[in-house]
């Protein structure tokens, strides 16, 4: 079955989702309506996405379309007072927190793959990304195939090196890599001329640059090892929370709130720093708009 055929077999059971009594509840929102409280999963500098601002609160693009699944809940199961917990995870760790019921849903920069599908499952993409390299202008490297006897950085748990070494310009290149435990320390790496390059998701990279010290030292390779789309994650196997997750996010999609949200945090001054990321929506990001799906890359 196609993943657009079963996005929309989704929306069609949400009726399912919506209508149920609390005993015919089952997976999340059974948890959910038992236990009075929904945690949600953030990152801590996942930007513009999911990172802490000046208070340490997590604020972001993916936390705004998660609360709007919180309220979907919070009216859904007349439950206008739910708990809301708030629960730090990484890209090495926010699967299986998923799994073990640690947390509801993962609101930060994940990628939608067929792979992790065999492990949880995704919303609908709220954005779309490049996977390439940020470096210093001064390193002269201009290109991935430039990293060839370098030193990188990534961070745990993304698909980034594994992409670099399938890259043809760069599959016989003597790379070495060094791991950071997030975006912020991997990008750290850079700054201290401990890598040559940070490979990661093109706008997780210039948020990284836009919130440094010294922007203007860097830039971002204009190649791409792969396009990605990027999603919330939610537990596998649990058809009325998606049912739920897919019309409250694909009603912000379909009504156009997606844009005015999109702005606040891509083309408009954004904490801590009050830097626009400058980053309009791509022909990519406008189609996911328009036709909401759940469609994993390969």
């Amino acid at each position: 079955m196609k993943f657009v055929n079963r996005f929309a077999l989704s929306l069609l059971a949400v009726g399912i989702a919506t209508a149920v009594s609390a005993q015919d509840l089952t997976g999340t929102l059974k948890k959910i309506k038992e236990t009075g409280s929904i945690t949600i999963g953030y990152r801590e500098s996942s930007i513009p996405f999911s990172y802490l601002d000046d208070k340490q609160q997590p604020i972001g693009y993916a936390m705004d379309l998660c609360m709007k699944v919180v309220d979907a809940v919070k009216a859904d199961l007349k439950m206008p007072n739910l708990k809301v917990n708030l629960q730090p995870v990484t890209s090495s760790n926010r699967i299986p927190l998923l799994q073990n019921g640690t947390i509801d849903m993962e609101c930060g920069s994940t990628t939608n793959s067929v792979a992790r599908q065999q492990q949880v499952s995704f919303g609908p993409t709220y954005f779309v990304i490049n996977v390439t390299a940020a470096v210093k202008k001064s390193s002269g490297v201009k290109q991935l195939a430039d990293l060839n006897g370098k030193t990188i950085s990534t961070t745990s748990g993304t698909t980034s090196v594994p992409l670099l070494k399938q890259y043809e310009k760069t599959k016989s290149a003597d790379i070495k890599e060094i791991y950071g435990k997030d975006h912020a320390e991997s990008f750290l790496l850079l700054t201290q001329d401990r890598v040559s390059a940070f490979v990661m998701d093109d706008i997780l990279l210039a948020g990284q640059i836009a919130n440094s010290s010294n922007p203007g030292d860097y830039m971002i390779i204009p190649e791409s090892l792969r396009t990605e789309p990027y999603s919330m994650m939610i537990r596998k196997d649990d058809p009325q929370f998606k049912a739920l997750v897919d019309k409250a996010v694909g009603g912000v999609m379909k009504s156009g709130e997606i844009d005015k949200i999109y702005a606040k945090w891509f083309t408009s001054p954004i904490p801590p720093k009050s830097i626009s990321m400058n980053f309009p929506e791509t022909p990519a990001i406008k189609e996911a708009f328009k036709n909401p799906n759940d469609k994993g890359v390969q």
